[in-house]
């Protein structure tokens, strides 16, 4: 970060009791590519409350290839009647009327949702919150269909994929605007700083979602996350949130990416799944496929944070949708 300090006085413009010289810091945040980065507030509220809002980190140019590649992902889904490796879809889906919960690691179905992530500012907003050092989980587009698209219930990411230390987050660009009516992202500010809850269901079983009764969900902090295409929010691995379902009659388009410090190792579910089932030399390269910045580490950071195992799982896995809905999760929104 280059910081400037403009020093003017102005002689003779205010009167003793004013102040003589009035200093401007121009904070041009800047990484080597001259890519804009967070504010030193904008970092100070992330830390402090567990997430952020960043302004506009895609051009015009690239929200738009962004959304057209999209509509066609979600076009393509007529042809499917259910959910598969690529689709998830919603109740109601057809032909005539697609309707989808999410269409699974988009960086994996055409190249370019892998590199918006340097081509944009994305990764300067990354590396200023995880270090240099980033490696993706997952990616997926969450296409909440209109009129009543599926919410999802409250839970903490890494009640999912709990890792060796909790520098982990999940950015959400928005395609389209998100207002408070198409089931936008909400969260209980400061949340990432307590318990991870319990989220299983009364049998048990891990279901994805917590308690709406559970003492230390706190509905009255609630804050909802609104904004324009091509802003970004950004919240914490460990913080509470959910969003409602999709009251409006059109689409919630967001793309997310979840996001760990490289030498946040996975101790179960997600990467770790990944991890289970390769060699060392076949992990060392998924390793090094999935590295958004920097490089892989040997070296795990072991940090005390409340870790809670997903454990034991249900019969039928699957999305965090079915994950919620098959273990009769119980509902916020209904």
């Amino acid at each position: 970060m280059i910081n400037i300090i403009i020093n003017i006085d102005f002689l003779g413009l205010f009167n003793k009791n004013d102040t003589d010289t009035i200093t401007y810091e121009i904070l041009f945040n800047k990484n080597k590519k001259g890519k804009k980065m967070l504010s030193k507030d904008e970092i100070k509220q992330y830390h402090d409350d567990g997430y952020v809002l960043a302004k506009q980190v895609v051009s015009p140019e690239q929200l738009s290839k962004l959304q057209t590649m999209t509509y066609e992902l979600i076009e393509g889904s007529r042809k499917v009647s259910e959910s598969n490796h690529i689709y998830d879809l919603d109740e109601g889906h057809s032909e005539h009327s697609p309707r989808l919960n999410r269409i699974k690691l988009p960086h994996k179905l055409d190249p370019y949702f892998w590199d918006i992530l340097e081509q944009s500012e994305i990764t300067s907003v990354l590396k200023s919150l995880l270090g240099n050092n980033i490696q993706l989980q997952t990616s997926k587009l969450n296409t909440k269909a209109p009129d009543g698209g599926s919410s999802v219930e409250w839970h903490q990411d890494v009640a999912f994929y709990p890792l060796t230390n909790d520098s982990v987050l999940a950015v959400g660009l928005m395609l389209e605007d998100v207002t408070h009516e198409n089931g936008p992202l909400q969260v209980i500010p400061k949340s990432h700083k307590g318990p991870t809850l319990d989220h299983s269901n009364d049998q048990g079983l891990f279901c994805g979602a917590i308690d709406p009764d559970d003492p230390d969900f706190d509905k009255e902090k609630i804050v909802t996350i609104t904004g324009k295409a091509g802003d970004m929010s950004i919240h914490h691995g460990r913080i509470l949130h959910g969003s409602a379902p999709n009251r409006s009659d059109r689409a919630r388009l967001m793309l997310f990416y979840e996001c760990n410090a490289a030498d946040a190792w996975p101790l179960l579910g997600g990467a770790a799944v990944t991890i289970q089932k390769l060699g060392s030399g076949e992990l060392w390269e998924d390793l090094h496929v999935r590295t958004i910045a920097g490089q892989p580490t040997k070296e795990p950071r072991i940090e005390n944070w409340p870790v809670r195992m997903p454990v034991p799982p249900l019969k039928v896995g699957g999305s965090i949708f079915k994950t919620q809905k098959s273990g009769g999760a119980r509902s916020f929104y209904d």
